[in-house]
């Protein structure tokens, strides 16, 4: 049976309607890992330090698709919730022409100075050749990862979820079988890896555009439309959390890795590149029920049913902490073998690894509740406390947290470092949520 937005949701229903969001972001996770693997134990440790040290300025300039995603299905969804769909897909067909303008404009842009900023954020020799090798070659297919991670929220809010899901396993499987062939088959090294994940972005970013632009039996439609410089500067403002949690967490990775090189050299930051992959999938299954429900709390705020607003919340915040909880076990449990698939081949960083992994899987208990409060903010259409609490969360805690902390306890400080700011952004999240409850009466 077909679940609508306009529905009433318990937790079966709840579940069974995010769950394909939250496969897809997993998914999406490790298919994004599966390059590290690769790298790792087919190209070499520093091809792989490089991969993780690059990656983050790539992430940043992808993040208008979360920007354009987040905030544009906030929109979609209150201005569907009032009945004006005609509206919607005008609304829709705008924000995805514009986001890969956007993505070619940056995609060409980053060609031309991802050299100058790998050097800026400390890479030399080797490294910083493997940086720009890599690096221009995801480069290229930028303007599909931007729709890619845009249609992720569109998919949702058009009541086609699995359909979202399917896009992406079958880009996460092109990634898969051309990593095996390019680089374990091919040994075409880092730009094997590079050219796998290119493809798989352009599978996962155009395949949406071709389903869209047809007759089609979703909610949405690419469409001819106008420019709307009014629902243009709303969405940007609406998704400006998820961008700045985006950009946020890249330059705190950049951090990251430039304490590490400061502590540990290269073994530090291909060990937090396997920590970065581990949680990039433990928190993509937040990240994917945040996204899922969205669409459900938009939809319903714009009707104003404040009944299923405060039932969708509590529900939500009792399913994170499940998440959390059982994140906790799992991270703990599996620290050795997880490090163990990645760098098993040299003791000394297997074992810098473990260290870290022990103490980095308590953020896990905490980083759910502020994910949700973002998202669940941007849905009601308040983009400044979602971006707030994003800012605050992968920003100024964890950049104060990794500069000070090492100092006391040396390399675990930059362990450390993310369960204390985790920690802190959850306390802020749940103070907003309730000095907020009397205004969106949740």
């Amino acid at each position: 049976m077909k679940i609508q937005l306009s529905d009433h949701f318990n937790y079966s229903k709840l579940l069974r309607f995010t769950l394909p969001s939250i496969i897809m972001m997993i998914f999406t996770s490790i298919y994004g890992v599966v390059d590290g693997f690769f790298v790792s134990n087919f190209v070499g440790k520093t091809p792989f330090a490089a991969v993780n040290f690059i990656m983050p300025f790539l992430m940043i300039l992808g993040a208008v698709g979360f920007m354009f995603g987040t905030g544009g299905s906030a929109i979609i969804a209150i201005t569907m919730g009032t009945g004006d769909r005609e509206k919607a897909e005008k609304l829709f067909s705008l924000f995805v022409y514009l986001a890969f303008a956007i993505g070619v404009v940056i995609g060409v842009l980053g060609i031309f100075f991802i050299r100058p900023v790998a050097v800026l954020l400390g890479a030399e020799g080797l490294m910083l050749e493997n940086c720009v090798l890599y690096g221009r070659i995801i480069l290229a297919a930028l303007p599909a990862f931007v729709l890619q991670y845009e249609f992720q929220s569109f998919f949702i809010t058009a009541e086609k979820p699995q359909l979202g899901l399917a896009v992406t396993v079958a880009a996460g499987i092109t990634n898969m079988v051309l990593d095996a062939l390019f680089v374990g088959v091919l040994r075409w090294g880092l730009v094997g890896a590079a050219s796998a994940t290119a493809f798989s972005q352009i599978v996962g970013g155009l395949a949406p555009v071709i389903y869209f632009a047809r007759p089609n039996t979703s909610l949405l439609r690419l469409t001819r439309t106008k420019y709307d410089g009014k629902a243009l500067l709303k969405a940007c403002t609406n998704g400006s959390s998820e961008l700045m949690s985006n950009i946020s967490m890249s330059i705190v990775s950049m951090l990251y890795n430039a304490q590490l090189m400061k502590y540990a050299g290269e073994d530090g930051v291909a060990a937090y590149g396997v920590l970065m992959y581990v949680n990039m999938i433990f928190l993509a299954a937040f990240i994917g029920y945040s996204v899922g429900v969205a669409p459900v709390i938009s939809y319903h705020y714009g009707a104003g049913n404040q009944k299923e607003l405060k039932g969708l919340l509590a529900k939500s915040l009792l399913i994170i902490a499940v998440f959390s909880v059982s994140m906790l076990v799992l991270g703990e449990l599996l620290a050795r073998p997880l490090s163990m698939i990645f760098v098993g081949y040299d003791q000394g960083l297997l074992e810098l690894t473990l260290r870290g992994f022990l103490i980095y899987s308590f953020s896990f208990l905490f980083a759910g509740i502020a994910i949700y409060g973002s998202s669940f903010f941007t849905a009601l259409g308040n983009g400044l406390v979602s971006a707030l609490i994003s800012f605050l969360r992968t920003l100024v805690f964890q950049m104060a947290a990794v500069l000070l902390l090492p100092l006391i306890w040396g390399i675990d400080g930059i362990w450390i470092s993310i369960v204390v700011a985790e920690l802190m952004a959850a306390a802020v999240t749940i103070l907003f949520m309730i000095g907020m409850r009397r205004k969106y009466h949740y």
